[in-house]
């Protein structure tokens, strides 16, 4: 089994829709770190499980410098985004998504 971890720094604003009062419910941002798992049995035609500047392209170009509220059709928070960078980046099993210091969320596949 061969696995890429790719890491990317993302500077992005969100605000929170929660059943609660939260300081979230407030646009702020962050300088989010993204780490992409991906794994396989084969290399592809060209010796790779996936080239990194694919991952880069698909995931920073979407997210980088951007309100996630407008490009996310969820509520934004660091484990639906997880969920999503692991949807969108073929054979991902597992992102990280801290959105500061001390808040990680990990989404990690069946």
């Amino acid at each position: 089994m061969y696995t890429v971890i790719k890491r990317l720094e993302v500077s992005a604003a969100h605000s929170l829709r929660l059943s609660y009062p939260s300081k979230c419910e407030r646009l702020h941002g962050h300088n989010w770190i993204i780490t992409i798992y991906c794994r396989a049995r084969e290399l592809n035609a060209d010796g790779m499980v996936t080239d990194f500047s694919h991952i880069k392209q698909e995931i920073s170009a979407r997210l980088d410098h951007c309100n996630l509220n407008d490009v996310l059709p969820f509520n934004p928070t660091a484990e639906n985004i997880a969920r999503w960078v692991c949807e969108q980046v073929p054979h991902c099993y597992k992102v990280e998504v801290q959105e500061s210091e001390g808040n990680t969320a990990i989404y990690e596949k069946d």
